[in-house]
């Protein structure tokens, strides 16, 4: 696994220390736990993000509920 140089802020270093004494496990493993648990709504947040600039752009259109369920049958 290649090394990532990071810098924290002085109070989540210590806290990340202390967990790490408490548990036995790694700082690093707690850092990739965390990153684990958090890049996906990274990613959410930034496609969200992405797809609300092409729609103010007027570059992509958006649906009613009534729309899709007609579209897709689902209508009553």
């Amino acid at each position: 696994m290649p090394a990532v140089s990071l810098r924290l802020p002085e109070d989540l270093k210590t806290r990340l220390v202390r967990l790490s004494e408490r548990t036995g496990r790694s700082k690093t493993y707690y850092m990739i736990e965390a990153i684990r648990e958090h890049v996906g709504d990274l990613e959410a947040l930034y496609l969200a993000e992405q797809r609300l600039i092409e729609h103010r752009a007027g570059r992509s259109r958006s649906y009613t509920q009534r729309e899709m369920e007609k579209r897709y049958g689902l209508a009553d």
